[in-house]
Parts: structure tokens; sequence; C-alpha cells
């Protein structure tokens, strides 16, 4: 049970989504730039995939009752992929790839490691099924069917999805534009110098990795130092360049902790300390319609939280 005062993780998980900025702003980008975007809009399967009974081997393509113990099939046809297959003269076999049309008339294919070829035409030396080693048309994506729905974010496998549906553009949310605060005196960015009592600014680095990570812009990354106007300014000017705004630090009860003493005198502050550990002095609010999280200054509660 959550100690008074403390407010348990779930429910804090419920205020936060409650409150969470919408982007509704939708653009249209390439298919090889979608990578981590947000589809705007649903996807409809055009055409079936694949458009037509195809092989699913290199081998060839006949009828199983053309089979008759060791009697030679000859061959009459050679169907390479991409063209357009004629109707299998009965009693024959036709020599057939991976991804060629299955020719009209033909119920099975054989993969050519089960075939002997002869000067008579092709034994077959294995058990035979209809069907198989077809891929069926439509057996992929059927016409019609909602491929990919509105909010979906693209991976790699969305992207071939959209792909094979023939799609070169997609329309997307826009991004959305997070601000970083990182609050301390104490904070030295890696590469410069570190004088006595300063730490490097590792949080920034871990917040920019997970943001992006999300599919988010970081549009502000700056560090704030311990003064209370300053940080006032900074908080307003950052609430009026993003869309959310993150802060690491100033979020406890120290008197060099500024940003929940500005978040409730120049703002709003609807959430202070959860029940979870570690990461207790996360805070939220708002400043200027802007929302604001607040967290905690350790690197490990960045990352819990």
């Amino acid at each position: 049970m959550a100690k008074p005062n403390l407010t348990p993780l779930e429910d804090a998980l419920d205020h936060l989504l409650s409150e969470a900025p919408v982007v509704a702003q939708i653009e249209t980008v390439a298919l090889a730039d979608s990578l981590g975007r947000v589809l705007a809009e649903n996807h409809y399967v055009p055409a079936d995939v694949p458009p037509a009974d195809n092989s699913a081997v290199d081998g060839y393509a006949l009828r199983k009752q053309d089979l008759h113990g060791d009697r030679p099939i000859p061959v009459s046809a050679r169907i390479p992929a991409g063209e357009a297959p004629k109707p299998l003269e009965p009693g024959t076999a036709a020599r057939i790839f991976t991804g060629s049309e299955i020719p009209e008339g033909a119920d099975s294919v054989v993969m050519q490691e089960r075939i002997e070829v002869t000067e008579s035409g092709i034994l077959v030396q294995a058990e035979v099924d209809e069907g198989q080693n077809i891929r069926r048309r439509g057996q992929d994506l059927t016409r019609g069917d909602l491929a990919l729905a509105k909010g979906t974010q693209v991976r790699p496998n969305e992207m071939g999805l959209l792909a094979s549906m023939g799609v070169a553009r997609v329309a997307v949310l826009a991004r959305l534009k997070v601000a970083i605060l990182s609050t301390g005196d104490e904070l030295v960015d890696p590469g410069l110098p570190l004088g006595p009592g300063q730490i490097y600014n590792s949080n920034r680095f871990t917040l920019m990795g997970l943001l992006t990570e999300a599919g988010c812009e970081v549009v502000l990354c700056e560090t704030l130092r311990d003064k209370r106007e300053a940080t006032r300014e900074t908080l307003q000017r950052a609430a009026e360049a993003a869309d959310l705004v993150i802060t690491s630090g100033g979020v406890s009860v120290g008197e060099e902790d500024h940003v929940r003493a500005v978040l409730e005198e120049s703002g709003s502050l609807s959430l202070w300390k959860m029940a979870i550990k570690p990461g207790k002095p996360v805070a939220f609010g708002a400043i200027g319609g802007t929302p604001v999280l607040g967290l905690p200054g350790n690197p490990g509660s960045v990352l819990v939280t």
C-alpha cells in the first residue's frame, strides 16, 4: 500500500496518459523515411498478395493424375517469374521457378531436388500431394482487408508490408516535439574538463536516446542552473517551443530544487511523489498549457521513470 501522499504507480500512469499531449498534424513522407513514424490513416489491401497462385520452390508444375509409376513426363513449357503462363498441356509438366505463376491445369509443384531429368522427360522421386509447394492467391493478403490500422508505429516489417501493397508515400503523424532540460550547477557536457564537485550530464543523452527511439523530435536541450528565475524563464521558453517538456532534477525538497516550485507558482502541479523506488519525487504539471514531466536527477531514477 502506498504511504500517505504517495501516488500509486497505476494511478500515476493513468493520470499521465489522460494529460498526454495529442499530435493532430499529419505529414506525408516517403516509405523509406517512415521507420518509427505513426500511421495517420488506415491502410487497406488494394489487391490480393500474391496476385495469383505461384510456386514456392524451383521445380516442376504438373497434374498429380498424370503420374504413372516410372513413366517419364515430358516437359512442355518453361515458366520464369514475371511471365503469364499458357495452360499446361495434359500429360506434361512445366519447368517452374520460385514466384512464377502456376499454369492453368497444374495442381502441384515438385521441387527440383525430387526430380530426375531424363531424355524423355522427368521422373518424380517422391510422393506428391495436390497443392504442394503452391502459394495460393491472396494467401498473404486479401483485397479489402485492413492491413495496418491508424496509430500503428512503423517498424521494418510494416515497411515491407506497405511496400508489398505498392505504397510509396505514407501519411504519418507529426513527431511529438519534446524539450529536455537538465538541472544542476554541477553538470558538465561530455568532452569538457570536470572541475571540483562537477559531474558529466548523462541524463540528457539517456533521455535523447529514449525519446528518439520512441519516435519523438527533440527540439531543445539545455542545462538549467540552480536559480529560481532562470528556471522559470527557461521552462516558459521550452513550453512555447515543444509539445512536452521533460526535466531531470529539481523536483525534490532541497533548497536548490526549483522545478517543482516554479510549476506551482507559474503553472500547475497535478502530481508529485509516486510510490516507487527509485524515482519517488516525480512531478507532473503544466506551464502555458504545455505538459511538464519532472524526473529525479539520479540517472537510475531517470531510466526507471
